[in-house]
């Protein structure tokens, strides 16, 4: 079926800084993605498009070439250019991630699984740096259905923030029916869109209710929260401790992290976020012959297999259902916000 192409009559910016080839490619790309140029169309000639556009036919060879590359055309010799991708079942999705870590990619494995075989899912890391995010996207924006994205960012202070200023100005300006956002807070977003967030400060306050009976065995809960680092934790978890010692009245420190020659005192509990952290207090713990879950309690945030090999007591979000649910509303083109389930897993370290 024949229909007039819109963007073939928009006119070139040529004070822009982006070449004109990639003007036009991008102009096509919105309108077969958003689904106004059916699969299998045939797109104007070399010839219709330069003239059209008022560019040059090696413009408007390149501008096909750049969709074709994008696998959003295929061409036929002699014949023309044909759309290749426009089919529901067909799906380009970016998922961002903002460090590499085995709970991170076992949201994206799980949602890689759920969405299916048809769906091309590209994952890139971020590192919680503002600029490298909005470049990752910005270069691909015309490229993908899907912007999943789990927002975690750093501040000039090197302290967690949910989002900065420039990158919520930069989200607003995603497509919000190409918008998803996992792990963390939604509500600075405006619009509909797909969300599977986690609470930090509800969800920690309630797995350490949860746990109230075993850290009432000991004198004092250490929270080892590393505020200032590459990948800072949210300040959120803070807020939520802080709530639950206050309420139960709990004696309570906060450390940066666990130092070395740790002189532990009778009775305290210590909750880690860091796996290196972790591994530290569990040498330190070993090396005093300390009997864990009764002369020292161990708490760690996020659930990996190592953990429970380890018999760690956790307190975690469920990341594999995180990623299923993110799939199955894009399956089913439900714009939703849904909490993560989270969960205090008790074992014998507490």
């Amino acid at each position: 079926m024949l229909s007039k192409i819109e963007s073939s009559e928009k006119k070139i910016e040529y004070k822009s800084s982006i070449p004109k080839y990639i003007q036009t490619a991008n102009d096509l790309a919105d309108e077969i993605l958003s689904g106004k140029i059916e699969n299998g169309y045939r797109l104007p000639s070399i010839n219709e498009l330069s003239k059209t556009r008022s560019i040059s036919r090696d413009t408007a060879e390149k501008a096909y070439k750049e969709l074709r590359d994008r696998n959003l055309a295929f061409s036929v010799m002699g014949v023309g250019n044909f759309v290749s991708v426009n089919d529901e079942k067909h799906k380009n999705i970016l998922f961002l991630i903002n460090k590499p870590c085995s709970y991170k990619m076992e949201v994206y494995d799980s949602f890689v699984t759920a969405i299916g075989n048809n769906v091309l899912v590209d994952m890139h890391l971020y590192y919680n740096d503002e600029q490298l995010f909005i470049e990752v996207i910005k270069k691909n924006i015309h490229n993908y259905n899907y912007f999943v994205i789990m927002p975690h960012f750093r501040n000039s202070a090197e302290s967690h923030v949910n989002y900065t200023p420039n990158v919520i100005n930069f989200i607003e300006g995603i497509p919000k029916e190409k918008l998803v956002i996992l792990d963390n807070s939604c509500k600075e977003i405006t619009g509909d869109f797909i969300a599977v967030y986690q609470d930090f400060k509800s969800d920690i306050y309630n797995a350490l209710k949860e746990g109230i009976k075993k850290f009432k065995k000991y004198k004092k809960i250490i929270f080892v929260h590393p505020e200032k680092a590459a990948f800072p934790a949210p300040a959120s978890l803070v807020e939520g401790f802080l709530e639950f010692c206050g309420t139960y009245h709990f004696e309570y420190e906060i450390v940066a992290k666990i130092t070395d020659g740790l002189d532990f005192k009778n009775k305290e509990a210590y909750i880690t976020i860091e796996d290196n952290d972790l591994v530290n207090l569990m040498q330190q713990i070993k090396e005093k012959k300390l009997k864990i879950g009764k002369d020292v309690g161990v708490i760690s945030y996020n659930e990996t297999p190592l953990k429970a090999l380890l018999n760690i007591t956790v307190m975690s979000t469920d990341f594999k259902a995180m990623g299923q649910k993110a799939a199955e509303l894009i399956l089913n083109r439900k714009k939703e916000i849904s909490k993560n389930p989270f969960c205090y897993i008790q074992r014998t370290s507490l």
